[in-house]
């Protein structure tokens, strides 16, 4: 049994993601129930602060994917009720939710990151649509990786391998949100690297190596059991496995974050990692990357879990303050 009293899994939300959101909460509350751990999971409405209030619990852990649950806003919400949190706070959720500021933070500690331009949806039309994609072509090249410059799960993400291609692309991304980030494609073996740290500093687990049967990690390759191919540990070679790990514990440090997160990757042909961007909150789903990682690490989910949420409210009784 833990010393835990009750804890809270937020799940659900109104973001695009809600639906993944809502498979992680399960898969936490039922990982935590199955440890002897009272657990309660509730969604983000209107009744969650009166009944924070009531009967505050002793740690929470954010299960929300996507606007509110990675851009700290969330975080705040729980800062100001005084309840402790597994997670990143406010401060660093922000400047990590938002790629093209990730992209800038670990660029500027060195880590290797694709070419890149921001666009927002204002701009692209305002200067007219087709002279715009043109320079980017002739800038960036071709293909190029167009997604939303805030979100996750691949929505409104698309690979473009010609001209013709991109503003299809663009429109498909302005549907998610209303600034699109294009980086120059990277071709190469997509992984995903979780970092987690239970108080003696930041821990890489085993890279996770992402085989879509389509070539494309989209949504349906994500959430669809069969539709990927994992590899946990990648198959990748010592040096190279090193060097992922290195990359995604230099970015969770350098971007201010706690306890846990995930770094998406590519390597090169040349072995080179590339940072793509990192997730506060991690997918906990049955076929979610972090689980894998703690799996191959020989590390019980629900123990992890158990562990973050102990850590959070020892972090609270220390800092009351938050």
């Amino acid at each position: 049994m833990s010393d835990l009293g009750h804890v809270l899994v937020l799940a659900g939300g109104l973001s695009y993601e809600r639906e993944v959101s809502l498979r992680s909460g399960r898969r936490v509350s039922e990982v935590l129930r199955a440890l002897g751990i009272d657990v309660e999971t509730r969604d983000t409405d209107s009744s969650l602060v009166p009944s924070v209030l009531a009967d505050p619990p002793d740690a929470v852990f954010v299960t929300l994917h996507g606007g509110a649950g990675e851009d700290g806003a969330i975080r705040s919400v729980l800062e100001l009720l005084d309840v402790p949190y597994v997670g990143a706070g406010p401060d660093a959720c922000r400047v990590a939710f938002d790629k093209p500021t990730a992209k800038a933070v670990v660029r500027s500690v060195g880590l290797r990151t694709p070419e890149s331009v921001t666009l927002p949806k204002e701009t692209f039309h305002d200067l007219g649509a087709s002279a715009v994609l043109a320079r980017i072509v002739d800038s960036l090249g071709l293909p190029l990786f167009v997604k939303p410059a805030r979100g996750g799960s691949a929505l409104g993400a698309s690979m473009v391998a010609t001209a013709e291609d991109l503003p299809a692309a663009m429109v498909g991304c302005f549907a998610y949100g209303d600034t699109a980030l294009i980086e120059k494609y990277v071709e190469g073996v997509e992984v995903a690297v979780s970092v987690i740290d239970l108080g003696d500093g930041p821990v890489a687990l085993p890279a996770v190596e992402i085989v879509p049967d389509k070539g494309v990690y989209d949504y349906a390759a994500r959430y669809t059991a069969g539709h990927t191919e994992f590899f946990a540990p990648a198959r990748l070679s010592p040096e190279v496995a090193a060097a992922c790990a290195e990359m995604a514990v230099t970015a969770h440090t350098a971007l201010g974050l706690r306890d846990i997160s995930r770094t998406d990757l590519i390597v090169d042909a040349g072995g080179h990692p590339h940072f793509l961007e990192v997730n506060v909150a991690p997918g906990m789903t049955e076929t979610s990357l972090l689980p894998m990682a703690a799996e191959a690490a020989g590390r019980d989910l629900g123990t992890l879990c158990r562990s973050l949420l102990e850590q959070a409210a020892t972090r609270s009784a220390d800092h009351p303050a938050g």
